[in-house]
């Protein structure tokens, strides 16, 4: 047994009593999600802005010159070619990373899925995904590409899990 092995039994142990658990990637993955957070390599990488991101808070104009200040403030003037949006499935599926992200009317691709999984706390499938279409926004239908089908989906504000208010529920 390796050294690590001790020190994690006693931490498990020492957190019983307070109800600590084990918990792996795909448990962070799926509450990154359900926040609305994005995970590099999937939602964000060296190929995404932040303004196609969502993330322009992360960008300050006003601060002066930076790498990449003169491209990002063009594209903020004509607006993104693509930009990530959050949809819930309307259907019992699970969207996954890579699957195409539909027009509702015309089931022609206008996007992928970044990151997608069942949540079990909304009981429904959530995901993040690049689309094309800058007139696509909250509330629109979109479809997702489900192993040969189309699962309807909607546009939503992330993000997916909002934290209850003291008093209704």
């Amino acid at each position: 047994m390796g050294s690590a092995a001790p020190v994690w039994n006693a931490l498990l142990e020492a957190g019983r009593t307070f109800g600590v658990k084990a918990a792996g990637l795909g448990a962070r993955d799926l509450l990154r999600l359900e926040m609305g957070y994005l995970l590099y390599g999937n939602d964000i990488s060296e190929d995404t802005t932040p303004l196609e991101a969502g993330a322009e808070w992360a960008v300050s104009f006003a601060k002066g010159d930076f790498i990449g200040r003169e491209a990002l403030w063009s594209q903020k003037q004509s607006g993104p070619t693509r930009r990530l949006v959050a949809f819930e499935l309307l259907e019992k599926g699970v969207p996954r990373h890579g699957f195409a992200i539909l027009n509702a009317e015309t089931s022609t691709p206008i996007g992928e899925v970044t990151s997608g999984n069942l949540s079990p706390i909304l009981q429904k499938g959530i995901g993040l995904g690049y689309v094309r279409s800058a007139s696509i926004g909250i509330g629109t239908p979109i479809a997702i590409a489900i192993r040969g089908k189309a699962f309807p989906a909607t546009i939503v504000k992330p993000p997916f899990y909002k934290k209850p208010v003291k008093g209704e529920g």
